[in-house]
């Protein structure tokens, strides 16, 4: 195979935890003759799942990449986690790849997590085509499924396929472009092609019109075709849909069932056919040494520049997976960290395959690969051309919603503890580590009780530390509710220097932190302007001395005053610090906790018990309703009052519903709840 920028694919597949993405990876390769048995989630011998904490648990915690060979396309596939806890590595692996796909069950439809995902790839306009899974299951529902698509996600679902029969009667799909019928006899590898079954053709040349119709308008010549009734042939609908799944028009929706390899070969040709290669894609943008915008096509000619999507610690050092977004990266090559301004020399180049890798000598725009031999750069650095720097946007990465005191078994294992936990922090992004102001015990902050779980377990199997987790405690945030003015000086003499600086400062209401400097005629010298900002960040961090960091807000420096031999940046930073409080203080600093959007799934004579249970925790049922997998109740529930929910809705339900939860949104706390817990820290 001939290898272009045309024929190169680079895919994220995505869903909510449990919808069958690890199952549909190991086929695919299965398939692609990649490997030559597949594994199973369930007894945690799967290709891609390949630490020991993801097969003891089930799921994948770190997104996996691998490549393959498949209609004359090479893609590299990553495979990343569905629980929300693990967010950041969906985050990171969108940020990189040039299209995705989404998977979805049969049964349960859309998920909160799928939800979230979706919402990920929407903010980077990256391309999706959607796999129905689980067709096979019991309560299996294509139609509903498609509807959920296009009601919760707000897309616009393409459907390019029909499944033929459904539960225990799927026996393959109708490909509506060619117009055939795709069937799989029980253990076989290949699809038998044949005419679509009589009691089938009226319902797929009805869906094939409405494929027809959702197109169309995608290029001149079909639609003048269309409008002439001339009939549009499959090549042509295969541009069509390709052509509406890059511009986001559309999204095909395909379905199957990953674990009897149904409908997998067709959904890897649409990989192939639909999704974008690195030239369908927008030039990426970033800004040079000046500030100025730059973009930068794919364009292997171009200056080297690249994005660093994860970092890992392996035994032979950091490996780090970078993103070539332009020029060339050679082995032993000299590059530049645009974003922190260090030089780093590549090592070796590496083609990912789970924990499995075949080296390089070198790699073009397009590819994602690996790098051992970086020392410093973290995920979300920019690697640039040393004679062209250019810095991209990093990563969004969310803030944590929970944190727990973390000790050591024993203050000889304190040091190595340190190094484990730093260690992680720069692999994952949403993992912060921090020391607790009164008490200097180490904090570790993460997105959920199983990530700070999955932390620890980490911890003790990669780096020989049995560490104890304490109690969770939830992330509280504070905001303000009006605009505050404070004029404070700082002035001490007690022999020697002296001590002065002065600040007026205006804090307000925000959504995001903001300094802003609005000082004239030099009241504070420029050379004091850095530690009057430190000094403001430093407030923001501690809010009104409790500890929570401000949500968001707006501090104006609009004058000051200055001694020509007393002030020092020492002396600026701590009224800044000191006149930033107290303004927190003036301003009607209210509380705000993380509320989670709790989904439930249960039976419904258990209905009742369940909603009275998330009522006493202070919750909002949105909605109560008869759903695919059975009773849906939705409500909005502070996280602090989540904890030991699993076990509390299995005493329940007698252990048969289910739950999933997702961050919301942030909500006042109530004033009596809130004084209670400013007493208590």
């Amino acid at each position: 195979m001939t290898r272009t920028l045309q024929n190169i694919r680079n895919i994220g597949i995505m869903a909510h935890v449990d919808a069958g993405k690890t199952t549909l990876t190991e086929r695919i390769l299965f398939n692609a003759g990649r490997i030559h048995k597949t594994g199973d989630v369930h007894t945690g011998n799967t290709e891609m799942d390949s630490r020991a904490v993801e097969k003891a648990h089930g799921i994948t915690i770190s997104a996996a990449a691998t490549s393959l060979d498949w209609q004359g396309c090479d893609i590299t596939i990553i495979d990343t986690p569905g629980h929300v806890d693990f967010t950041i590595e969906v985050e990171r692996s969108l940020r990189v790849l040039d299209g995705a796909v989404a998977v979805f069950s049969a049964v349960s439809g859309v998920e909160p997590q799928s939800e979230t995902v979706w919402h990920q790839a929407d903010r980077y306009g990256t391309p999706r085509i959607c796999f129905i899974n689980k067709m096979d299951s019991l309560g299996a529902d294509f139609d509903g499924c498609v509807a959920d698509i296009r009601d919760r996600l707000g897309a616009e679902p393409i459907v390019v396929q029909l499944p033929i029969g459904a539960e225990s009667d799927l026996s393959g799909v109708i490909d509506l472009t060619m117009m055939q019928a795709l069937t799989w006899s029980d253990g076989a590898t290949e699809p038998e092609v044949g005419p679509i079954p009589d009691a089938l053709r009226a319902q797929a040349e009805k869906a094939r019109q409405v494929l027809v119709e959702d197109v169309v308008d995608q290029d001149d010549h079909a639609l003048a075709l269309y409008l002439e009734g001339k009939p549009i042939d499959a090549a042509l609908l295969t541009q069509l849909v390709r052509q509406a799944c890059i511009s986001g028009a559309g999204v095909p929706v395909l379905a199957g069932s990953a674990y009897r390899n149904i409908g997998v070969q067709p959904l890897m040709d649409a990989i192939a056919a639909y999704c974008p290669s690195p030239l369908d894609r927008p030039a990426v943008e970033g800004r040079d040494a000046d500030g100025t915008s730059v973009q930068r096509a794919a364009d292997p000619k171009a200056p080297m520049l690249g994005l660093v999507g994860k970092t890992k610690q392996t035994q032979h050092g950091a490996l780090s997976t970078i993103r070539l977004y332009a020029g060339r990266l050679d082995k032993g090559m000299a590059v530049l960290n645009a974003t922190t301004g260090t030089r780093e020399r590549v090592g070796r180049i590496l083609k990912m395959h789970a924990d499995d890798h075949t080296d390089l000598d070198h790699a073009e725009a397009g590819d994602v690969v690996a790098v051992m031999g970086l020392k410093s750069v973290r995920a979300g650095d920019t690697l640039s051309d040393p004679k062209a720097p250019v810095v991209l946007d990093g990563l969004v990465c969310p803030d944590p919603v929970i944190e727990a005191v973390v000790e050591a078994p024993d203050a000889a294992s304190q040091s190595k503890l340190g190094q484990a936990l730093a260690t992680m922090a720069r692999e994952d992004p949403s993992l912060r580590v921090g020391t607790d102001p009164e008490t200097g015990q180490t904090l570790v902050a993460g997105m959920g009780e199983l990530h700070l779980q999955i932390c620890l377990e980490v911890i003790a199997t990669t780096h020989g530390v049995a560490a104890k987790l304490g109690q969770p405690r939830v992330a509280y945030r504070e905001a303000l509710t009006k605009r505050a003015e404070v004029d404070r000086t700082l002035r001490k003499q007690s022999g020697g220097p002296g001590q002065y600086a002065r600040v007026k400062l205006v804090v307000e209401p925000a959504e995001d932190i903001t300094f802003v400097n609005e000082v004239t005629g030099g009241a504070v010298p420029t050379e004091f302007i850095p530690a009057v900002e430190a000094g403001v960040r430093a407030a923001l961090g501690t809010g009104t001395g409790h500890g929570w960091p401000m949500a968001g807000a707006k501090v104006t420096l609009i004058d000051g005053a200055f001694h020509p031999n007393d002030s020092s940046a020492t002396a600026f930073e701590r009224v800044a610090r000191e006149a930033t409080t107290e303004a927190f203080h003036q301003a009607g600093a209210i509380l705000l906790e993380p509320c989670m959007k709790v989904e439930v799934i249960s039976p419904a004579d258990h209905v009742g018990a369940v909603i009275g249970d998330l009522n006493a925790r202070r919750s909002v049922v949105v909605s109560s309703d008869a759903g695919k997998a059975g009773h849906l109740i939705v409500a909005h529930v502070p996280l602090a009052n989540m904890f030991g929910y699993v076990s509390a809705l299995r005493s329940l339900s007698r252990g048969r519903a289910t739950f999933s939860m997702v961050l919301d949104h942030y909500g006042e706390v109530p004033k009596a709840i809130a004084e209670e817990l400013r007493i208590a820290n």
